[in-house]
């Protein structure tokens, strides 16, 4: 994927527009008001053929026909022919002139909108014409997705690209809002898709899948239609995690205006135009034209698109359009779906700044309705397949495959890609992306890093260098070795740890994994806290850093997923802490109190974790989870082992974790964590559940905000976090604040813990250490989405105020992406 990323960021040039048919994209204003025109009709001259403005005035046409004007004609304004150039792609810009009409008096008298009442028709029968209602079906599905950067026109110059002149010539031009763009990527899947509606189930079996320019195998499992599907009979339509309101949802009278324009037939339907546009600004909906069937009241087609002042980061704009056709006689299914998505990641809605198109075709043919399969086929945990062969198909069964022949722009764009990625500038310009990205800084069969860890402050280190390298993919793409040193100019003590990852298969996930260690950890920090010697958080603490532990640590681990989503695993860990500085740890009280100078535990870990239908982008040691819309399980045992390897105490422990994230309508979406476990054994602090505290002020999901470290200890305990984005919601509303597009978000956390008397009073804790006698509570509420990646939290504490060095208010900051 380091490829593709790269790809987008070195196209910086531009070329004049190779076209072959005559292609008109088009504004019409009112020529006294400059208000935009809808409905203005646009036929090519002498022939029939044309098509209309939208609300915003706007249209686009595209046709191999010998003409050299256009007719412009709309009701209340004066006619005008314009010139056009054939064989072309050109912009025009048209105001039409009013005429001086003088009407004779009318009555109008109180009625319904057509459109409205044929609207709710079309509601009533939601149920019989959605595809999601038949019981069983099965349809083999060709998808093919392209990516071209765009706005590329002003800066063909740049001294970066001149080895790249070559490929000037694919350039060409939007037919969506005129951009210059440049095809880079293609890639084509042929699949079988396999639907059951009770309950629930979808399977896709990826028979064949060609990509240009990646190798990176797990992209095929998202080139499939499971995960670019809108239905439009939804009442909310997801696009990018976010909920639009689809124009035929139940509500839909609540958000949009209708009006029905026209009618004619559609292949051998008669249908009904409507065009629909929302009442409110920056809501999350869409614009657009349906065709509506005359008898069954289903949607025979659509085109719409995001409103442009949606509040949805890196997406300038994005359309969809969908045709349905009937399949044995009565039932309404897809046959064809495009979508088109202007993306631009740096800076929004303007046409200087690099972005990128995403184009997807998709038709679907050979229905075969209501012909079951076995339970267990719609049961089988992997929801996708790829075929072994899928990456290996000859050219001549694409050719007779495919359902859309590939034009020759669309043929040339796999050996344009191929070409780059084998030019050395690109691959010198693939190691810099890669070290952006990583923190690693690849140095032939090593990489070096991470780099923001090479310097780094704390109370008892003082200033700690480290230096950190370990093999990269040129060595092996199978075993990964890793080692590192530190030292620290106060403590003058050299620290070190080192391992391997042993991958034996990446999907499903199978590796063993060591790691030794001899360093500074600071316990009771979250798993998503800073790294101890993260550059950041030496001047992000709103307490000295002087709770670091010296650990010498062992583990090795052994990871088995079962199917993609659902994974055991078995790990040994040895673990010895030492006191901080030159104190011991105390034990004890009055005549039986005693001291140590270490403390020793060996412990088996037993581990589950169950995501349905997770879905991974693969690197070849590395993964990161696409998400899934259920909750992901972890359960987790610990068995201590008295005297194994020196160990000094037997002990068990159970923790379990559930987290889940979902939308609420047009409410925004909600996240909850809710972590519970118990530990049975007498156990000194370090190895209790310290419970996760934040002294930084970068605000931490995972943790107690306003808790510090080492502030409460439990062997049994409950915690339950709750969040909720409302994107938007009220921001939108202020007309001063729309633009900035912020997003409000709030969010609540609770514990409850207790400790047995044996684990109180078996060894004697450090000042500021306390168990919990009521819940710990706090709060918080904040602003997300501030330059697309800050947000603001104030946070609040709402109890034990009585501790020391504790922050019952802060104002904290994090950095999170989202659409």
């Amino acid at each position: 994927m380091h490829k593709l990323f790269l790809i987008l960021i070195l196209i910086g040039f531009s070329a004049s527009s190779i076209a072959q048919k005559t292609r008109i994209l088009g504004t019409i204003t009112d020529s006294i008001t400059g208000k935009p025109l809808p409905l203005v009709s646009i036929a090519i001259q002498g022939t029939s053929a044309g098509t209309s403005t939208d609300f915003e005035g706007s249209f686009q046409l595209e046709s191999n026909i010998d003409a050299d004007s256009l007719l412009i004609s709309c009701v209340g304004y004066h006619s005008q022919i314009i010139p056009v150039k054939k064989g072309q792609f050109q912009e025009v810009f048209i105001a039409l002139v009013p005429k001086n009409i003088t009407l004779n008096e009318v009555i109008i008298l109180p009625g319904e909108n057509p459109a409205e009442i044929l609207l709710k028709k079309v509601i009533a029968a939601k149920e019989k014409n959605n595809p999601g209602s038949v019981e069983h079906y099965e349809v083999e599905v060709y998808n093919k997705i392209q990516i071209d950067a765009n706005n590329i026109d002003d800066m063909q110059d740049r001294r970066s690209m001149r080895k790249f002149q070559w490929i000037f010539e694919y350039a060409d031009t939007s037919m969506v809002n005129g951009k210059v763009y440049l095809p880079i990527f293609i890639t084509e899947s042929v699949s079988k898709l396999y639907f059951r509606k009770s309950p629930k189930s979808k399977r896709e079996f990826i028979e064949a899948v060609r990509v240009s320019g990646v190798e990176n195998e797990s992209v095929g499992q998202y080139l499939g239609n499971m995960y670019q599907n809108i239905n439009i009979y939804d009442n909310h339509v997801s696009v990018f995690e976010k909920n639009f309101v689809s124009p035929i949802a139940g509500f839909g009278l609540a958000y949009y205006k209708y009006y029905l324009v026209d009618s004619t037939f559609i292949d051998s339907d008669w249908c009904y135009k409507i065009m629909f546009t929302p009442r409110r600004k920056q809501e999350l909906t869409f614009s657009g034209e349906m065709w509506i069937h005359d008898s069954t009241f289903a949607v025979k087609q659509y085109e719409m698109r995001i409103v442009r002042d949606a509040n949805i980061n890196f997406v300038n704009d994005m359309v969809i359009e969908k045709e349905f056709c009937r399949v044995d006689g009565y039932q309404w299914m897809p046959s064809k779906e495009k979508l088109l998505v202007d993306f631009n990641v740096f800076q929004q809605n303007q046409k200087n700044t690099l972005g990128f198109y995403g184009h997807k075709s998709t038709s679907f043919e050979n229905y075969i309705l209501n012909q079951p399969k076995s339970s267990s086929f719609y049961n089988h945990p992997e929801r996708v397949q790829l075929a072994e062969d899928a990456y290996n198909k000859p050219e001549s069964y694409w050719i007779e495959i495919r359902h859309d022949t590939l034009s020759t722009e669309e043929q040339n764009i796999y050996t344009m890609v191929d070409s780059i990625t084998d030019m050395p500038v690109f691959k010198t310009w693939e190691s810099l992306v890669f070290m952006f990205t990583t923190g690693y800084l690849i140095w032939g069969n090593f990489e070096i890093g991470p780099y923001a860890s090479m310097l780094s402050f704390n109370e008892i280190e003082g200033t700690r260098f480290r230096f950190g390298i370990r093999t990269s993919n040129a060595f092996s793409k199978k075993i990964m070795p890793s080692a590192y040193i530190a030292y620290g100019t106060r403590d003058e003590t050299i620290k070190y740890g080192g391992g391997f990852i042993w991958m034996l298969d990446k999907n499903p996930r199978r590796l063993f994994e060591t790691t030794y260690k001899h360093d500074m950890e600071q316990l009771g920090m979250s798993h998503n806290g800073f790294r101890e010697d993260y550059i950041l958080a030496s001047f992000l603490t709103r307490n000295p850093p002087d709770k670091l532990t010296m650990v010498d640590e062992f583990k090795a681990r052994y990871e088995h997923e079962w199917f993609t989503g659902f994974s055991n695993s078995i790990q040994f860990v040895k673990k010895d802490i030492f006191p901080i500085q030159d104190s011991v740890f105390n034990f004890g009280e009055g005549g039986n109190s005693f001291q140590r100078e270490q403390i020793r535990t060996s412990y088996i870990s037993l581990g589950m974790r169950f995501a349905y239908k997770e879905k991974y982008l693969y690197g070849e040691f590395d993964r990161t989870s696409m998400g899934t819309t259920y909750p992901v399980f972890q359960i987790r045992y610990d068995l201590g082992i008295k005297d194994l390897w020196g160990a000094d105490y037997s002990y068990h422990k159970l923790e379990v974790n559930i987290e889940d994230w979902f939308n609420v309508g047009s409410l925004g979406w909600s996240k909850y964590v809710i972590d519970a476990g118990k530990i049975w054994g007498t156990l000194p602090y370090p190895f209790l559940q310290l419970h996760a505290g934040n002294e930084t002020y970068f605000y931490d999901e995972f943790a107690f905000n306003t808790m510090n470290y080492f502030e409460f200890v439990s062997d049994e305990w409950v915690s339950l976090s709750y969040t909720h984005h409302f994107d938007g919601l009220f921001l939108n509303r202020i007309p001063l604040m729309r633009k900035l597009k912020w997003r409000e978000v709030v969010w609540a956390k609770g514990l409850v813990g207790n400790l047995s008397e044996k684990n109180r009073n078996y060894s004697q804790f450090p000042g500021g250490m306390y168990t919990l006698n009521e819940p710990y509570l706090e709060a918080g509420a904040g602003v997300e989405n501030i330059f697309k990646f800050l947000r603001f939290d104030a946070v609040w504490r709402l109890n034990y105020h009585d501790h020391p060095d504790i922050a019952k208010f802060q104002v904290m900051f994090g950095m999170e992406v989202f659409f």
